[in-house]
This record gives C-alpha cells, structure tokens and sequence, in this order.
C-alpha cells in the first residue's frame, strides 16, 4: 500500500506542477485513486501491477454500489491520468487504460490557445522582468516552450552543453531518460543565441555570474537552489504574469496547455499524429489521439472544399429547359 501512495503522491505532484491542475481536480484524482488502490489491496493487489481487466472489475464494483455515471467517468479518467504518467515514468511498459470507453461520457478537448493568444504571450514574456537578462531569459523559455511542445519539467533543465552552436535540432530528454530530437525554428534559435550571449558574459559579482559559478553552470536556465536549474514551479508563475501582461486570463494558461498549443498548431498546419507522437515524447499513440479533433474538423474542410463534387447542387428540381 505505501508503493501505491508513493506513486499517488507522485503522480499529484505532477499534474500539479506541468498540467496546472486545480486544487479541487487534485483532490478529486487523490480520492479517486486511493479508492482503486483500497479496492485492490483488499484484493492482495496494486497499482503497479494494474491490469485492464481490473480496472473492468473495479468499474463494474462502482456501477454495483450505485455510483453515477458522471462519478464512473471521474474516476475512469483519473485512472486514465494515472496509467498514461505511469508509462512516460516508465514505471510500467504499457497503459492498461488507453482502450478503455468510459460510460457514455464525451471526450474532453483539451485547453489550447490560437495563434494570436501565443503570439501575445510571446510578446509579453520580452518585456516581463526587472533587466535585461530577466527579459531575455523569459523570452527564450517562452520561445523554446511553444516551439518544441516541451514538458515544463524538460524545459527547465536543459542542459547548456546541448544548446550551444545555434543547434537546428534540439535533443530533450524526456520521461524515463527517453531521448528525442525536436527542430527548432528561427524565432527559438535567436531567441536561444541572445541568451546564451547574456549568459555567457555575465558580468563579474553579478548574481548571474555567481549562479554559474556554482551548481548552475551546468543548465541553460541557473537558478538558486538544490537543483541548479529554475524550478518547474517558478516557470509557471512566470507564464501567469505573461498572461497578465498578454491581456488573457492566467487560469487558461498553463505550461501544458502550451503544449496543447504547439500539437493543435501543427496538426491545424497539416501535420500527421504520428510525427506529433514523436515530437511530444509519448510513448504510445493513443496519448496524442486527444488531437483528432483538430483532424476531423480538417478533413471535413477538405471534402467540402476540395472534393470534385463539393460544390455540387443536390437540388431534385429538374433542369431548366434551353430556350428556342
């Protein structure tokens, strides 16, 4: 039982500090998973061994005690959560909830924003913060976070060593120590040269020059503390007065919903979902399936657009006769 609130813990902290969940959504996924791992552990079971078939079963105990429809799909979709954060940990090879269907419930779309909002928050972060170097450190996350579709947590420790030589590709790596390689666009790269130029000359006895002369030497982004590196958490409070700063409310953005954005972009812009399951990190497909919204709206467009017969009248009314 101890491995199984360890891995709760975990996994709260997570939803906690990258998707910006809400205090009452982590309470709700805590009661919902400490409900399934009691359910197992009167079974001589746990999380970490967590079949398809036994979360079936606990389902079908919840339907048994009488519990709503809109309760089942809560905790189907915490188990979801659970499951999908446990395989990009590597904690476990595969995701037994993935083909799951929940009792009749839709799914969610996730929070994005448009282009216009993104280009606001980009604006926003080159003018947010006390100096110059403030400014252009904001900046550059900004810029590399939309770009690459990043986690938060990837993001704050980038290594330095992998960003210098104004690199077109950048290696993150991931959960699990997972590599792979995302392009970086212009805006990034300049975005990255400029700070790293800031970075690099830090004048002597500032405190930028002190942050590198200790544990932060090793990261893009040095901060004080245990680390090295800006904290995931300080990075999103950043992001919220960008928004501020952007004119949009900072509940609807989040480091995730960043990345919701950079997915929704593509795919928009005619990206396959299998190119954004390998820019993403996710380790299974059905994670990046969430998007297919994005795909019908644009294959609807297509067929009414650019089908031969689109434009095509389907009035019955017989043809008009020629005159003579």
């Amino acid at each position: 039982m101890s491995g199984d609130h360890t891995a709760i813990s975990a996994f709260l902290d997570a939803q906690a500090a990258e998707a910006g969940a809400a205090r009452n959504t982590l309470l709700a996924y805590g009661r919902d998973l400490r409900d399934l791992s009691d359910w197992l552990g009167r079974r001589g079971l746990s999380l970490a061994g967590l079949t398809r078939d036994q979360i079936e079963d606990y389902l079908s105990f919840c339907d048994a005690q009488g519990l709503s429809r809109a309760t089942r799909a809560r905790r189907l979709s915490a188990i979801r959560q659970f499951t999908r954060f446990a395989l990009d940990e590597g904690w476990r090879e595969d995701d037994p909830a993935i083909r799951l269907s929940g009792p009749g419930r839709a799914k969610r779309v996730p929070r994005t924003l448009d282009r216009d909002q993104i280009e606001a928050l980009l604006g926003a972060s080159s003018g947010l913060g006390r100096s110059p170097v403030d400014r252009a450190r904001n900046l550059c996350m900004m810029e590399l976070l939309y770009a690459t579709g990043m986690r938060v947590s990837e993001l704050v420790s980038l290594p330095v060593a992998g960003c210098r030589g104004d690199p077109a590709v950048l290696v993150i790596r991931g959960k699990g120590g997972k590599e792979r390689m995302v392009p970086l666009g212009p805006a990034a790269r300049a975005a990255m040269r400029d700070w790293l130029a800031i970075r690099d000359n830090a004048p002597q006895g500032s405190a930028l020059y002190r942050l590198l002369a200790g544990r932060g030497a090793r990261w893009l982004f040095p901060a004080p503390g245990a680390a090295g590196h800006l904290p995931r958490q300080s990075f999103s409070r950043l992001l919220g007065q960008m928004a501020v700063a952007a004119g949009i409310d900072p509940t609807r953005v989040t480091p995730h919903v960043i990345r919701h954005a950079f997915a929704t972009h593509l795919l928009e812009g005619g990206a396959d979902l299998r190119s954004i399951q390998m820019l993403l990190g996710h380790a299974d497909l059905g994670s990046t399936e969430i998007y297919t919204h994005v795909l019908d709206n644009r294959m609807r467009d297509l067929v009414l657009n650019h089908h031969p017969l689109a434009d095509v009248q389907t009035s019955t009314d017989p043809a008009p006769k020629p005159a003579t």
